[in-house]
């Protein structure tokens, strides 16, 4: 494990890795780190990934106390969650995120990559809302839900910020099914067991196949962002027009 806050377990094929700062599961550089870490490890170990947070939230995003650091850390905390979208994406074993509340902006993108992805029956919200607190949206979050979301919701999500509950996330895109708090991770591993048995070859090949122009335009936008990023912050927090 290399971060207190990131969780890897393995059992039968099947690893888990969960997010769990006690807090609101803000992803810091040292969050990012455990995260990469477990995806290594669950690859070694061939495994189907479920990816899940902790009780009520899987993640709030981007930590803002580094984000408003404005510094090296800040980039290098960038170019990590930007990133993390195209390694879940081409992981070359199903990816499952069970979220049991929840997620904003990087938290979003980061389940939006996955294969399939499991939430909660509750009072909750799902949103992107970069633009709501004036932040124009980045090309890799906008690639990111532009293959996962429906073409209205994703109109929405982007441009209006808008914040989806649990049923609307489902029929948006975000989610591929809703179930009860207390039967999450079962149902998670339910779904896991039942994907043992695809050919994990052809998965692998299909899903680079059908993905290779999201990811090969996400490692394009990455540097891109992270420029946007420092231009942003030298002007003050103020788009240019």
């Amino acid at each position: 494990m290399a971060s207190n806050s990131v969780a890897y377990a393995f059992n039968d094929g099947i690893a888990t890795i969960t997010i769990d700062d006690g807090k609101r599961n803000a992803l810091s550089p040292a969050v990012f780190k455990g995260i990469y870490s477990a995806f290594r490890q669950a690859e070694k170990d061939k495994a189907i990934v479920i990816l899940t947070g902790r009780e009520g939230i899987l993640s709030a995003g981007y930590d803002l106390k580094v984000m408003k650091a404005g510094n090296a850390d800040t980039l290098r905390m960038l170019r990590a969650g930007y990133s993390l979208t195209a390694r879940i994406m081409e992981y070359p074993y199903p990816v499952i995120t069970a979220s049991s509340g929840h997620a904003y902006a990087m938290g979003v993108f980061m389940m939006l990559s996955s294969d399939y992805i499991l939430g909660v029956q509750g009072d909750y919200t799902i949103t992107a809302n970069e633009v709501a607190i004036g932040l124009p949206m980045p090309r890799v979050p906008i690639t990111v839900m532009k293959q996962r979301l429906t073409p209205a919701a994703f109109q929405r999500a982007v441009t209006l910020a808008e914040a989806f509950n649990p049923e609307s996330a489902v029929s948006a895109g975000f989610y591929d099914e809703l179930t009860s708090v207390d039967t999450l991770m079962d149902t998670a591993r339910a779904r896991a067991e039942h994907f043992k048995n695809l050919d994990m070859t052809a998965h692998s090949f299909t899903k680079r196949r059908i993905r290779a122009k999201q990811i090969k335009a996400i490692r394009r936008q990455v540097p891109l962002d992270i420029m946007d990023a420092v231009r942003f912050a030298l002007q003050g927090g103020k788009p240019k027009r």
